[in-house]
């Protein structure tokens, strides 16, 4: 469970989109800084984002979901939510 500024994740929402994007990427061969900088995000940031310590905004999660060519409702089917 990730506590993040201000909010708890008790039910391992963030961890699972944090699992089902790291997956995603792995299975179409990217590294995590080229997600990174396909997505214009710092890649420190995805790096929490992948382990589930940040909230990721919906715009950030588009931007993911489009460099690994899935839609944003696609990658969060992935985490089952």
């Amino acid at each position: 469970m990730a506590r993040i500024a201000g909010h708890n994740d008790t039910d391992g929402q963030l961890t699972r989109l944090g699992v089902a994007i790291r997956s995603k990427r792995k299975s179409v061969g990217l590294s995590q800084e080229a997600l990174a900088d396909a997505a214009g995000i710092d890649r420190s940031h995805m790096g929490k984002i992948e382990r589930g310590e940040r909230n990721v905004t919906f715009l950030n999660l588009s931007r993911i979901a489009a460099a690994i060519q899935l839609r944003p409702s696609e990658l969060l089917a992935e985490a089952d939510l």
